[in-house]
């Protein structure tokens, strides 16, 4: 597959994924499991692409953007980290671990976005003292995106035209037990990822549920499908409980 094609679906998916037009959808689409499903399509491994896009979405489960400000861009990592996991072969764990600072790299450049914003907001001012409607609309709408497009779009479309060669460079002459020890610490990092989210529930009663789905799945061979339906019938229950104790008081 061409080189050039893959750079340019990257960039396109990481603006869609983060540009916010239509939220539930680009929150969608950024997702690295999409996207992990998109890039498997293109290379014809949708399996794969899956596994990958999954491994990487579980460093992001406990991210929470508070105050709209993003800590990590899982989006960005996975626009990077699949490709080039595609194109060199790269087993699950290393391509983790190529994600990370790719996902921090990309808390940068929402802060770039965001200054620059700053430019528009005062255009509008302007506008806005003009009676200009349009001028607003456009200062709201239509230069933000376009300033937002080039800057998500060009960094992705380099790294992903030049990045898998680079990597390729750098393993090639690492030592192999430093090529060991990333793949180590990628099986790792997804486990951040639940244990971000088990501290982000912090109420001791619910931890039993997570433990029993946990230990259901690894050690009964409960399949995901069934757990997740034991979880939705508890969580009824649960609620439908609740809900009668606040009618008896």
């Amino acid at each position: 597959m061409s080189v050039l094609l893959i750079a340019v679906v990257s960039g396109l998916l990481y603006f869609l994924g983060t540009s916010r037009i239509g939220y539930g959808l680009s929150s969608a689409i950024g997702a690295p499991v999409t996207l992990g499903f998109v890039f498997g399509l293109m290379f014809g491994d949708p399996i794969k692409g899956l596994i990958l896009g999954a491994s990487i979405n579980l460093l992001y489960l406990g991210v929470v953007f508070t105050g709209g400000n993003v800590p990590s861009d899982g989006c960005l990592a996975a626009c990077i980290a699949i490709p080039v996991a595609f194109q060199l072969n790269l087993d699950v764990d290393t391509a983790v671990t190529i994600a990370v600072p790719f996902g921090i790299l990309g808390s940068f450049i929402d802060q770039i976005r965001r200054t620059s914003n700053l430019i528009w907001l005062h255009k509008a001012d302007d506008c806005a003292a003009k009676g200009d409607q349009k001028g607003i609309y456009w200062c709201a709408m239509i230069y933000p995106t376009i300033v937002a497009f080039a800057i998500r779009f060009i960094p992705v479309f380099v790294i992903n035209m030049f990045g898998a060669n680079v990597v390729q460079t750098i393993l090639t002459y690492l030592p192999q037990f430093i090529i060991t020890g990333l793949s180590v610490a990628g099986g790792i990092l997804p486990a951040i990822g639940f244990a971000v989210i088990i501290m982000s529930i912090g109420r001791k009663e619910l931890l039993p549920y997570f433990f029993m789905g946990f230990f259901a799945v690894k050690y009964l061979n409960v399949g995901t499908m069934a757990c997740a339906v034991f979880g939705i019938c508890i969580a009824a229950l649960m609620y439908f409980k609740s809900n009668k104790k606040g009618e008896v008081a």
